[in-house]
């Protein structure tokens, strides 16, 4: 299985919960895991699985997980599975705004990805 997770991460939290899932999917022959600002379009060819993952900044992802939903085409993802996480500092503030998984899963089923589930965590 080829699978693809893309983070953005402030504080660490992210890119260690991509780590995570990254060593539970399988050997570093069959998942990658990159920083979203190390992302080459190409890297997206050939997927089974694609993981997005980010911070919840005011309800959203990252302006770099943002601005990489926006980039990405339709034709890039359509019928590759995915699947979206979040990282968060506080419970209060994600009920005001919301979270940042649910809107990236939204953007890449838009894209054309099948998504079957949205993945959160929480840190304090």
């Amino acid at each position: 299985m080829k699978v693809l997770i893309i983070y953005d991460s402030v504080f660490g939290n992210t890119e260690q919960i991509a780590q995570a899932i990254g060593n539970a999917l399988g050997s570093k022959k069959d998942v990658e895991i990159l920083r979203v600002s190390n992302v080459k379009p190409e890297q997206l060819t050939g997927l089974k699985l694609l993981i997005v993952g980010s911070p919840t900044h005011g309800g959203r992802p990252t302006p770099a997980i943002q601005d990489f939903l926006n980039k990405v085409s339709e034709p890039a993802i359509r019928g590759i599975n995915v699947a979206a996480f979040d990282t968060r500092f506080s419970t209060r503030l994600v009920r005001i705004f919301g979270y940042a998984a649910g809107r990236i899963a939204d953007s890449l089923k838009r894209n054309g990805g099948t998504s079957h589930s949205v993945t959160r965590r929480f840190f304090s």
